[in-house]
């Protein structure tokens, strides 16, 4: 099986849902991953919380099952023995979390703190939960809390909807958004499994926010770059940039590269509030990355790479907004 981590970093979304019928629990699941999103998070707020865990894990087994609301050693075990890989804690309690740490059970326990966060930090617990996110300051406290906590990354619940997914998403301190947004209530009430993967697939599309960055065309040299930067400018008056490094630009909407790149012709640049999500997203659809183009920041995240095929003869260059 996949680290259960991995997984939920490279989704970024987590349905926390309290299914209330078991009998809806399966085709649920099944609707979030044709959706794309092969995670959830079933809370443990009702009697039947575990008989719905134990019908995912049994019909649906590519997905991945968090159990939420663990309150106590007990609930762990009861939740594991149901299927559940990965436990989420509304609190930093400390023998459910030392028991799960010494038993090498994943918890994310709920840490809002910088107290609770070191506490966590000395359990060797690095992903934790944000609850309420919006009460407690949402992304700016976030922000704020990775300073100091450079190595922790949050998972935030508790009043975001999906409008929200983009601004948590570029954080490079958020594992993962939680949220009952994904599947709400009265559409599971309703069984409207269709209009819930139609959800999933909004939420990944909000979640990257592809958006056109520019245009890169490839020049022999340099000089040849800036006499069609400067051809450029005569008809569109943006401005020409040159640059000391790899390119010039005229304005912000065409990168002339100062010797052959990527490209037959050059390459297309696309933002993305994430390129670690991304590049995750990519390879799930079976479109390569080029390994040799993968760039990262100084926190050792990915900050852009290129695709491997090329589009009309352009490479195609994705980075981090």
């Amino acid at each position: 099986m996949d680290n259960p981590f991995d997984i939920l970093y490279k989704t970024g979304i987590v349905p926390v849902i309290n299914i209330e019928d078991p009998e809806n629990a399966v085709p649920l699941a099944k609707a979030l991953c044709a959706g794309g999103i092969s995670l959830i998070e079933v809370t443990l707020r009702n009697d039947s919380s575990l008989e719905s865990i134990e019908r995912i894990r049994r019909a649906v087994p590519g997905i991945t099952l968090i159990a939420g609301t663990i309150q106590s050693t007990g609930a762990v075990k009861e939740a594991l023995a149901a299927g559940a890989a990965v436990m989420v804690a509304p609190a930093y309690q400390k023998e459910t979390v030392e028991y799960c740490a010494e038993s090498g059970i994943p918890i994310i326990p709920c840490c809002v703190t910088p107290t609770e966060i070191q506490q966590a930090l000395d359990m060797d617990l690095k992903t934790l939960k944000f609850f309420p996110a919006k009460r407690c300051g949402g992304v700016a406290a976030i922000r704020d809390l990775a300073g100091p906590f450079r190595d922790v990354r949050f998972v935030p619940t508790g009043g975001i909807g999906m409008n929200d997914l983009p601004e948590y998403l570029s954080c490079d301190a958020v594992a993962a958004v939680g949220g009952s947004f994904v599947a709400k209530a009265d559409l599971i009430a309703s069984r409207r499994w269709d209009a819930i993967a139609d959800v999933c697939r909004r939420c990944i599309e909000l979640s990257l926010g592809f958006e056109l960055a520019h245009i890169g065309l490839n020049a022999a040299n340099k000089a040849e770059a800036l006499d069609a930067a400067e051809a450029l400018n005569e008809r569109f008056p943006l401005g020409v940039r040159e640059g000391s490094g790899k390119s010039s630009f005229l304005g912000t909407a065409v990168e002339l590269m100062h010797t052959p790149y990527f490209g037959t012709h050059g390459h297309i640049g696309f933002r993305t509030n994430s390129a670690e999500r991304a590049k995750a997203h990519f390879e799930s659809r079976g479109i390569e990355i080029r390994e040799d183009s993968i760039q990262y920041n100084a926190k050792g995240f990915i900050k852009s790479f290129y695709l491997k095929d090329e589009i009309g003869g352009f490479a195609l260059h994705v980075m981090k907004k």
